[in-house]
């Protein structure tokens, strides 16, 4: 990959597990769009080495001594212009999936992730957008349904779905199952373009700004 005008993804690894830091340190400097600014073993000290480097993007595990992640996330969501952060999980994690996310995490990945998916996920976290494992997505479902949202939280996402079409429905639910525009265009037979434009116009009709919150509505109004 060509390393774009404005300069390479800069990107910080946050992982106590040496073993999880050399193989993603190795992904990423495959990739000549993406710069590696940094590594660190734990939350305290990867929020010093954010300070000092300013990445785009953070790679960081959840469960680390001292601070762990969802701390580390909480501080960095508390500065004026924070970095993107992408939440390295496992399976017996998704509880912490949960509450990352309502931290303000841009993306999950699972620490198997195929290294191209990895490099996908922080050119797409970096340009804006959410990046969430199909298999994250399954989880985070199966935890959020066991909270009871609050009623109002409810009666809000039904009201806004009704405004949706059968087609943006589906759309919808489908993007709620974590998948991406792709499998939504051929198992749905549409174009990408179409796809496009039906998330567009979801985002709008539930007042959503990401893939993350239609997810959101669309569990709390029961589509899921």
């Amino acid at each position: 990959m060509n390393e774009p005008a404005g300069g390479p993804v800069r990107v910080v690894i946050i992982d106590d597990d040496a073993l999880v830091r050399a193989a993603l340190a190795m992904i990423l400097r495959d990739d000549a769009a993406i710069e590696l600014a940094g590594e660190a073993t734990d939350g305290e000290s990867g929020l010093e080495l954010i300070a000092r480097v300013a990445p785009d993007v953070v790679l960081m595990d959840i469960r680390m001594p001292r601070v762990d992640g969802l701390e580390a996330l909480a501080r960095l969501m508390d500065q004026p212009s924070p970095p993107k952060v992408i939440v390295l999980t496992t399976f017996d994690a998704d509880d912490y999936v949960v509450r990352a996310l309502r931290g303000g995490a841009s993306g999950f990945l699972l620490k198997h992730t195929p290294p191209a998916q990895i490099v996908e996920a922080v050119h797409k976290v970096a340009a804006g957008n959410h990046m969430l494992s199909p298999s994250v997505t399954a989880q985070l479902i199966a935890q959020l349904g066991d909270d009871e949202p609050e009623t109002q939280q409810v009666i809000d996402a039904r009201s806004l779905a009704e405004a949706l079409t059968v087609r943006e429905r589906e759309v919808a639910i489908a993007v709620g199952e974590g998948k991406v525009n792709a499998q939504i265009a051929a198992e749905l037979y549409l174009s990408m373009a179409t796809v496009k434009a039906h998330v567009s116009r979801i985002m709008v009709k539930l007042e959503a700004t990401n893939r993350v919150q239609i997810a959101n509505r669309v569990h709390d109004a029961g589509l899921l």
